[in-house]
């Protein structure tokens, strides 16, 4: 089973690292993820061999805290509502630390500037009182800041060192360095030694320790406040959803919280208000608004039988609908769960990050070790030897590293939400950037789905509108797509049906009434041949139809033919572009279907298809997609999740019309919700803009670290006299993670490429 827990005390991308080391190593757990962007986890294991507790402990024997499923149920939807929190609390840390830091560095560094500082702190005479006065305004900067140590200091003793490691180690370097210089002065002052107390009291580094743990906090909470933005796609979504219902209870309306709504219930939406379940209308009809989940602008006219979804909104008629899905079945809350999934999911990608920062940060200790000890043996002062290795400490904190992907893959899986495409997992969108291949579905995919008239062929002096009133007589008795499809485009075009009477149907071949007392007949050929008199050939027009893949509806009355109307499941209207997209991005297109050669060729033709494969059973669409893979493509197919499950599972990448079915959600990679082919060629060039930013943050993440770190340990201070004070250092390390979410915050401007 799978199961998500909260993960507090993270920070970096060593203790992710770290979390899924523990866990993973249990016995019974078949697969783990840590998402540090959201503090979760989610963990697939057997029950059977180990339970929710067990997992819990190995988390908090890494030296982390963790929640059951329970517990963290509020978690599990991307951590919306954690960030906020988190960037208050760093917040008043900062403002706190502030507070106490302006002075400090005020008392510290005042003379250096000639500032005016009260006569007990000049002299080497009042040095003890000018240190005092240093450390008690460090008191509240590490009080606030102390869960630096208490996690820093804890991760160590569970030998998996991480961020917080490095900076509690530099940090509590530098304090325990002032503490040791406060009484090397006293020393001073008590035996008469006026060098040693001066030497002293301008090495006391109680002002770089406050400035460390200032900075970091404040690069925390910059990094915290962006990360939230990333997490902005998930919240609107939650906020989406109304919390009350109106709903026809023992015969009349009552307002109850959406909670209370069961499968059954009547609920009564009034114009203006938001739809709070799934369901079907019963009575009544409007248009209602759907954007909010499929981003279509235009509102979609809705009457008796129709589905209507949670969170859209009723623009105009009012309606009652019966509750068909409730809580977290329905719509929006599905998309919601696939959203925060996939925000929690890692790329492949992020395997090379994962694998460096579990050694990094041990790594960069024994390199601060080996530095401070190089420099003092060398003949550097003490003073320059511990700067050198504290900047070493703080300029190394991973974080830039360990938020790379995750921040890259949450803003992405967003956008991609608010363009109507529901990501399914980070390692989707990375493949999704190495298709070469795109294979269609026919039915539903490029086509509506359902047959419409085409056209209308009068072959005598009946008007073409006449024709199609004449047909739709016929046909408005009939429950045959083909009629309704007749009825439906004369209704289209408001013309005037005539009535019709004794009214008759042959299955599969036609039908026939009396319209103004005469006999009319509608169906193939050789209905017509047998029922209306007719003989001979059927007219030239037909084949040429025929050959489109088109059926044909022949009308006779008065023993001749009326005309012939051609009736085909219709093209959707943004196939055409999608194929040219997909086709202009280098792609190889293809049309897999169960339909004849012959219809199947008529649509390669109307769309420049570079090749179809016909009549394929459901069944064998999934060795089709295993032979293109055997010939070394990398294969996305694109179907509506039904009949198309097995092809869409086998596929590298599969893309599902529609995110009304349950398979749909199961089966495919990346859903479409919106029944736009054109939505796919967005979702290809999402995941390019998705991991060519990945790429980017990792590289500047390695590029920082690479020469950062030489630049702390002072190699080119011999050669240009460039060092780095661990002030600067702690600045720079929480630019760098500030710069890598900032980054990531670019993919909130993609817009797609239209040609």
């Amino acid at each position: 089973m799978k199961q998500n827990f909260q993960v507090r005390g993270m920070t970096c991308a060593a203790c992710s690292a770290a979390v899924e080391k523990s866990v993973g190593h249990l016995s019974g757990v078949e697969n783990v993820q840590v998402n540090l962007l959201a503090g979760s986890m989610t963990v697939d294991y057997d029950a059977q061999a180990i339970g929710q507790q067990e997992i819990v402990a190995a988390v908090t024997a890494a030296g982390y805290d963790a929640s059951d499923p329970a517990a963290a149920q509020a978690q599990a939807s991307g951590a919306q509502t954690g960030l906020p929190e988190e960037a208050a609390a760093y917040r008043n840390r900062v403002i706190w630390s502030a507070s106490f830091l302006l002075p400090l560095l005020y008392v510290a560094m005042g003379h250096m500037l000639k500032l005016p500082l009260p006569a007990w702190l000049h002299g080497d005479q009042h040095a003890m009182l000018f240190a005092l006065t240093q450390f008690l305004l460090l008191l509240p900067i590490l009080f606030v800041n102390r869960s630096y140590f208490t996690r820093g200091f804890r991760s160590l003793l569970h030998r998996a060192p991480n961020m917080d490691s490095l900076i509690a180690l530099g940090s509590a370097a530098a304090t325990l360095y002032g503490i040791f210089a406060l009484y090397q002065i006293g020393y001073g002052l008590g035996h008469a030694q006026p060098e040693r107390v001066s030497q002293y009291s301008m090495d006391l580094y109680f002002e770089s320790a406050a400035v460390i743990l200032t900075l970091i906090t404040l690069g925390k909470f910059l990094e915290a406040r962006s990360k939230h933005k990333t997490t902005e796609a998930i919240a609107r979504l939650m906020d989406l959803a109304p919390k009350t219902a109106l709903v026809l209870r023992d015969g009349r309306e009552q307002t109850m919280p959406v909670e209370q709504v069961v499968p059954g219930d009547l609920v009564v939406v009034k114009p203006g208000g938001s739809i709070p379940v799934d369901g079907l209308i019963v009575e009544g009809q409007s248009a209602v608004d759907e954007s909010m989940l499929t981003g279509e602008s235009l509102p979609v006219d809705k009457q008796a039988g129709d589905a209507v979804a949670a969170a859209t909104v009723n623009l105009s008629g009012a309606f009652t609908f019966r509750a068909t899905k409730v809580g977290q079945d329905t719509t929006l809350a599905r998309i919601i769960a696939i959203v925060a999934e996939a925000s929690a999911s890692k790329a492949p990608i992020s395997r090379l990050a994962d694998r460096i920062s579990a050694i990094f940060v041990p790594v960069v200790m024994i390199i601060a070790l080996v530095t401070g000890l190089v420099w003092f043996i060398a003949g550097a002062s003490f003073t320059f030897a511990l700067s050198a290795a504290i900047a070493v400490l703080v300029i190394s904190c991973p974080c830039a590293l360990g938020l790379a992907t995750p921040v890259a893959i949450m803003t992405g899986t967003g956008v991609g939400a608010s363009h109507g495409i529901l990501v399914r997992s980070g390692e989707a969108l990375e493949i999704a950037q190495q298709v070469d291949t795109v294979v269609l579905d026919k039915t539903g995919t490029i086509t509506e789905g359902k047959p419409g008239v085409t056209d209308i062929l009068p072959l005598s002096d009946v008007h073409r509108d006449r024709l199609l009133a004449l047909a739709a007589s016929l046909e408005q008795r009939s429950e045959h797509p083909l009629s309704r499809a007749v009825v439906a485009a004369a209704e289209k075009q408001n013309l005037e049906v005539p009535e019709s009477t004794d009214f008759s149907a042959t299955a599969g071949r036609g039908v026939s009434a009396r319209i103004g007392g005469e006999p009319y007949f509608a169906g193939n050929w050789a209905y017509l041949t047998e029922q209306a008199g007719l003989a001979g050939d059927p007219p030239p027009e037909a084949s040429t139809l025929a050959l489109e893949g088109k059926t044909l509806i022949f009308l006779a009355g008065g023993q001749r033919v009326l005309g012939l109307i051609g009736v085909a499941d219709t093209i959707k209207p943004t196939s055409r572009a999608a194929v040219d997209r997909l086709k202009q991005a280098g792609l190889k297109v293809l049309m897999l279907t169960g339909d004849n050669r012959q219809t199947a060729e008529a649509i390669r033709r109307q769309l420049d298809l570079d090749d179809v494969i016909a009549d394929v059973l459901p069944q064998d669409k999934e060795a089709v997609i295993r032979r293109l893979q055997a010939e070394g493509r990398k294969v996305a197919m694109i179907g509506d999740g039904i009949n198309d499950a097995p092809a869409l599972v086998r596929a590298d990448v599969g893309l599902a019309i529609g995110a009304g079915t349950d398979v749909a959600l199961e089966s495919a990679d990346l859903i479409l919700i919106r029944s736009d082919l054109g939505d796919a060629v967005t979702a290809l060039q999402l995941s390019k803009a998705v991991i060519r930013n990945i790429r980017q943050n990792l590289f500047w993440a390695f590029f920082y670290n690479i020469l950062g770190i030489p630049l702390a340990a002072g190699i080119f201070f011999p050669l240009l006299g460039w060092t780095l004070s661990p002030m600067f250092a702690a600045a720079a390390m929480s630019l760098s993670s500030v710069s890598v979410v900032t980054n990531a915050l670019r993919l909130r401007r993609f817009r797609p490429k239209e040609k």
